[in-house]
């Protein structure tokens, strides 16, 4: 086998149909639409419509509820903390944050910041500066020496709005 022998399986690559170019193509004239009527048309959208009936869609009922106030903290569990400290990824002397964790690849998301739990084991004296942590990740933080000062993240949208706010009174 040579390189200028390697190609696609007969079949695997096929061709665009070039609809409504005359009549020997087979998909000339009405281009495989059939005669008149609403779909032969372009610019159709009724995928859908019953004809006036109630559709699918819409006399099933609605199930779950999101929430839009929730918060969306990047979850970090204490022993992925020590296996980067014992790799040397994540420095000990300084104040671990939302930026340090992310630099260090284990704080994806998050747009109110981390929140720290507490699965796994921490031995390294760490001082923290988050927006969450549950209870029992603070006492093992704490019963390794370090601190956790938690702090007020405000969320994404509101920041918007108070840019907008601002802007609007600088204008007036």
């Amino acid at each position: 086998m040579k390189l200028n022998d390697i190609r696609d399986n007969d079949g695997a690559r096929k061709g665009r149909v070039r609809v409504g170019r005359g009549i020997g193509s087979g998909l000339g004239k009405t281009g495989g639409r059939g005669q008149k009527g609403q779909k032969s048309r372009s610019g159709v959208s009724i995928k859908g419509f019953e004809g006036g009936q109630m559709p699918l869609h819409m006399r099933l009922p609605k199930r779950g509820f999101n929430n839009i106030f929730a918060k969306d903290y990047a979850e970090v569990n204490l022993g992925q903390i020590q296996k980067l400290v014992d790799t040397g990824t994540l420095a000990t002397d300084g104040t671990i944050d939302h930026a340090a964790l992310k630099a260090a690849g284990v704080a994806r998301g998050g747009k109110d910041g981390v929140r720290v739990l507490a699965k796994g084991e921490l031995t390294a004296k760490l001082s923290f500066r988050v927006a969450g942590v549950s209870k029992s990740a603070r006492e093992a933080i704490e019963q390794a020496g370090g601190s956790v000062d938690v702090i007020e993240v405000v969320p994404a949208a509101e920041k918007a709005a108070a840019k907008k706010g601002t802007a609007k009174k600088a204008k007036a």
